[in-house]
């Protein structure tokens, strides 16, 4: 039962850090007995780095949804259409898996009731550009 410091940011997620006492059950000098305990916690006012590459990550895939929208309406652009949603999708997969693991640290210090993963939504399982042609003969 070593002694770290440990960082937590605004967002719940959280780091250990260096390591600051031995405890009594460990006494060769410069090892740890491999049970952590909290020192002090350093809190951050920001959202941790996953938060950020999440939000790069989504603020592209909106990017990208906003293009195909326009050359759906612009037309004759089928093979760019294609090429843009295989790369929708898997943009989306990445985002869900960082957000995952955002949410499994959350939970291994008890913070959030255990996670119940949706899978992908159904317009993904077919090229997003069928989906998205589907909902605007809709209107």
């Amino acid at each position: 039962m070593c002694y770290f410091e440990q960082t937590r940011w605004a967002c719940g997620y959280w780091r250990w850090g260096h390591f600051r006492q031995q405890c009594n059950k460990e006494y060769r000098m410069g090892e740890t007995c491999g049970l952590k305990l909290v020192y002090g916690t350093k809190t951050e006012e920001d959202v941790c780095k996953l938060c950020h590459d999440t939000e790069k990550k989504q603020g592209r895939y909106d990017k990208m949804y906003r293009d195909v929208q326009r050359w759906q309406r612009e037309g004759n652009r089928n093979a760019t259409i294609e090429r843009t949603c295989a790369e929708m999708q898997e943009v989306l997969g990445q985002i869900y898996r960082m957000r995952e693991e955002h949410d499994h640290r959350l939970q291994s210090l008890g913070q959030m009731p255990e996670a119940k993963y949706p899978t992908l939504p159904a317009e993904l399982s077919a090229p997003l550009w069928h989906a998205v042609r589907w909902n605007d003969r809709r209107r």
